[in-house]
Formats: structure tokens, sequence, C-alpha cells
């Protein structure tokens, strides 16, 4: 995929649906030049955000759709993963762990939530396809995604 390319699919909000997107989503990002860590990453991030529409957007029963853009410009990769359900609430009723919005924040580049004029949620994500040799996550007990900090070899400069 190259700078201005694009990816507009949809899916239904269903369960067997994130897989599948999260294939199509990860190919762009190889195509657009991801690789490694990097691509894991991409593919973590966006898998949370696709479970995350089909889990909370549409519930009792409601079908739904998930809709799915990823766009390439020079060194980045933007993704945006929409629906058209109840928008964006605090319930009490998940039973998730409640880390996917904080890991999604701490494996992309830049990351917001918006409301959708259909009333739904878009969570809006951006990669830098530049980064190389990206340090793992962890993650610490309030639910955070935080960066390890990297570990000094002084033993392989001898």
């Amino acid at each position: 995929m190259a700078f201005g390319d694009a990816l507009n699919e949809s899916y239904p909000a269903v369960a067997e649906s994130v897989p599948l997107a999260r294939r199509a989503l990860t190919a762009v990002a190889a195509r657009a030049g991801a690789g490694g860590d990097r691509l894991d990453e991409i593919r973590l991030a966006v898998s949370e955000a696709l479970s995350n529409a089909v889990v909370h957007a549409y519930r009792n029963g409601k079908p739904g759709r998930i809709h799915i853009t990823a766009a390439v410009a020079p060194g980045e990769l933007w993704v945006l993963i929409g629906d058209d359900g109840r928008g964006m609430h605090a319930w009490n009723d998940s039973e998730g762990l409640g880390i996917g919005l904080s890991l999604i924040s701490g494996l992309s580049d830049d990351f917001a939530i918006v409301t959708r004029a259909s009333g739904g949620v878009e969570v809006q994500m951006r990669f830098d396809l530049s980064k190389a040799n990206v340090r793992p996550l962890t993650i610490n007990h309030e639910g955070r995604a935080v960066r390890q900090p990297r570990r000094l070899d002084f033993a392989s400069r001898l």
C-alpha cells in the first residue's frame, strides 16, 4: 500500500468479524512498511478496538456493523474503527478487564475517541511506521500500558 492508498470495509459486529478485520488491517500495515514489533503493536491495538466495538457498541441482540478505514500517509498509518451503536458511556456491566483503551493508547502514537454523527463511536489511531526496535509494553497495576525502560548492554561494548 503506497501513500494515498486507503482501505474501507464494513463487517457485522460479531466476534467472528474481529479476526477478519484484523487480518485486513494487518495486511495494510505490512504493505505500508510495518514489520516486526511495530506490526505486532498495530495488530494488537486494532484487535482491541475491534473487540471493543463488538462487545460494547450494540446490546440486547441488536445487529450492527463495524466500519474500518486505513490510510497511508508519508511514514505513518492511520486507522479508524467505528460503529453506529449506543455511544460511549460509563457502563458498569462489562466483564472485561477495562484496560483496552489504555493498551491502545500505549501502542499507538496518537489516539482519539470521537462521537460519530450516527451516534456511535470512532477510535482513531496513528502509527509511526519509521519506528524500529520498539520497546515492549507492560501493563501496570492501574491498567495502563507503559514502555519498559531500555536496558543498556555494556558487555557488548567491550
